[in-house]
């Protein structure tokens, strides 16, 4: 507890946040929002440390939910979408042994599915978590909806995390989406938790919702115990087609505000800068690196929408990476 205020220090590890205090966070002045949150980022994390992930999308379109953010969905049938079936295991294992090479550390997988059915296709996504594993990366997936039995397995093979997203404060949810509910989604993570595998769980912020909305998701997240390991926070990136098509890009401060104060209220979870990163600049970057986000996902496309370049990331590693005195001299 803070000696002068009577509430909790920064960086202490809360379930009981309330979702005006997590707006007065998100609200306060942007520089001593940032420097809050750069304090509490360094108590728990290395400052230098970005860990890369990569994402590939194994399985790719009709998806029966209606998210309105998502080109994969079926019923958004104005979106220009290629649906393919489950990818190969091989082949997704040596895009895998691609992502490792370029320096990722982490390689997810993502499959255009409501929810897991047991069968031949289940079996397959098993058998690409015990290779991922086998080469020594993390692995995580997003599937949809599971069972005990199924994460069981999951867990049996190695597998690090389960992504499952519950995009945005309960308030704002069943504007985005109807086929699945708010409790559909808890009801999957407490699966996963149950079956000891970790939590990525985040949302997506520039849909239209407002601020209490976004503080909404963080207290949800924040009443875990214990937090999600992994909390993604993604910029909507309109795709033409789907019912968010027309919505204005987010200025590029807001998410660096969402990023600072996702880090205030989860301390010690690996907040990862994820869609929508192509439309920052390398300085909007290094702000969120600054408020707190720890990961970045590599690659030229994030499951069907488009990511920063490699060439682009490299520019922003280096810039990063300590300059030796040469470099800092003057032509």
């Amino acid at each position: 507890m803070s000696a002068t205020t009577g509430t909790p220090a920064d960086g202490a590890i809360r379930h009981d946040w309330r979702t005006d205090e997590i707006v007065a966070l998100h609200d306060q002045p942007l520089l001593e929002l940032i420097g809050r949150a750069n304090a509490v980022h360094r108590r728990h994390h290395d400052p230098n440390r970005i860990q890369r992930a990569s994402l590939l999308s194994v399985k790719t379109g009709g998806c029966p939910e209606d998210c309105a953010y998502c080109p994969q969905s079926a019923h958004h049938r104005g979106v220009d979408l290629t649906r393919d079936r489950l990818m190969d295991p091989a082949v997704v294992l040596a895009q895998a042994a691609r992502a490792k090479a370029a320096g990722a550390d982490r390689f997810c997988m993502g499959a255009a599915w409501r929810q897991v059915r047991d069968g031949a296709e289940f079996d397959a996504v098993v058998a690409m978590v015990e290779g991922v594993r086998a080469l020594g990366l993390e692995a995580c997936v997003t599937l949809g909806m599971l069972k005990a039995h199924q994460a069981a397995r999951l867990a049996e093979a190695g597998l690090t995390a389960y992504n499952h997203n519950l995009d945005t404060g309960p308030d704002f949810y069943d504007r985005i989406v109807t086929t699945r509910t708010y409790q559909d989604r808890l009801d999957t993570l407490a699966t996963v938790r149950e079956a000891g595998i970790g939590l990525c769980c985040g949302g997506i912020v520039g849909m239209g919702e407002a601020v209490t909305d976004r503080a909404g998701l963080l207290r949800v997240l924040a009443g875990m115990a214990p937090h999600p390991e992994s909390v993604p926070i993604n910029a909507l990136v309109p795709v033409e087609g789907t019912p968010l098509a027309r919505r204005p890009r987010i200025d590029p401060l807001d998410l660096v505000r969402m990023v600072a104060t996702a880090r205030l209220v989860l301390p010690a979870s690996i907040v990862r800068l994820s869609a929508g990163r192509a439309q920052l600049g390398r300085e909007a970057q290094i702000l969120c690196f600054l408020a707190g986000a720890n990961s970045i996902f590599a690659g030229d496309t994030l499951l069907t929408t488009p990511n920063a370049e490699p060439d682009e990331d490299a520019l922003l590693f280096a810039a990063l990476a300590p300059r030796s005195r040469a470099e800092a001299m003057p032509a």
